[in-house]
């Protein structure tokens, strides 16, 4: 099974040599890393360049956001199977792409444990997000996957479309529920960490922009599965989250 990786990336020097490297470090030899640049002004394409290029499919131009880009990703991507790795987050281990091919050969969707770390050096883990299946009601009671674990069929991808450019923050998110609740899809979770995350997201950076992501989360739940101007998931969704500040594993890796 060959799995496509979409990274889209924006002056993202910093931190896509660590992406890159994780994707090269996977033992799932059958992979294809996507790179969907919006014309970046600094170092990030010259490191893309200075990697082997017969996983690489490449593009960079203007775009208008990390959905768009996405977008562009979709209809690039050539293996059975696609998910997404952001230009500043890493593969856990060598053994996520072969763990998610696994799962995918029994189900349509897997998706599987996150870790959020401060740096991919120390790999100080600050938060840790650990997958649970779907509960009768899904989306509905708060619950949602990880998106960087989130990996689907590409019978999956061409059913649900493009990311929702409407959204500006909870894209993903709205993209998810449509793969999970609309279609009968079977979805599996792995027991292992698929991916370390940098804190600091589109959705988690600020006070604001966790607020907005939950008010658009809200939108997509009354949009596909009319749910009312509030919902048990508005509270639940943020309170399913709290444990994952307090494991006493934190601070290891």
């Amino acid at each position: 099974m060959k799995i496509s990786v979409l990274t889209v990336c924006w002056n993202s020097a910093a931190t896509i040599e660590y992406t890159i490297n994780s994707f090269f470090d996977q033992d799932h030899a059958n992979k294809e890393l996507v790179i969907v640049d919006g014309g970046s002004s600094d170092e990030t394409l010259k490191i893309v360049h200075s990697y082997p290029q017969d996983h690489i499919t490449w593009v960079s131009e203007p775009d208008n956001g990390m959905y768009h880009a996405l977008n562009k990703g979709l209809r690039l991507y050539t293996g059975d199977a696609v998910g997404v790795l952001n230009s500043d987050d890493c593969f856990h281990d060598p053994s996520a792409l072969r763990q998610i091919a696994m799962a995918l050969e029994q189900a349509d969707i897997v998706h599987g444990d996150l870790d959020f770390v401060e740096d991919h050096v120390t790999r100080k883990v600050v938060r840790r997000w650990r997958a649970e299946p779907r509960p009768a009601k899904g989306f509905r009671t708060g619950w949602m996957p990880a998106h960087p674990t989130f990996y689907v069929s590409r019978n999956v991808a061409e059913r649900v479309g493009n990311f929702d450019l409407g959204l500006k923050v909870a894209s993903d998110y709205d993209w998810m529920l449509r793969a999970v609740e609309l279609h009968g899809f079977k979805c599996a979770i792995t027991n292992d960490v698929l991916v370390d995350m940098m804190v600091g997201g589109a959705s988690t950076r600020s006070l604001a922009s966790y607020v907005g992501h939950n008010i658009e989360a809200l939108q997509s739940r009354r949009r596909w599965l009319n749910s009312g101007a509030v919902d048990y998931a508005l509270i639940a969704k943020p309170l399913r989250k709290l444990g994952q500040f307090f494991s006493w594993e934190l601070g290891t890796s």
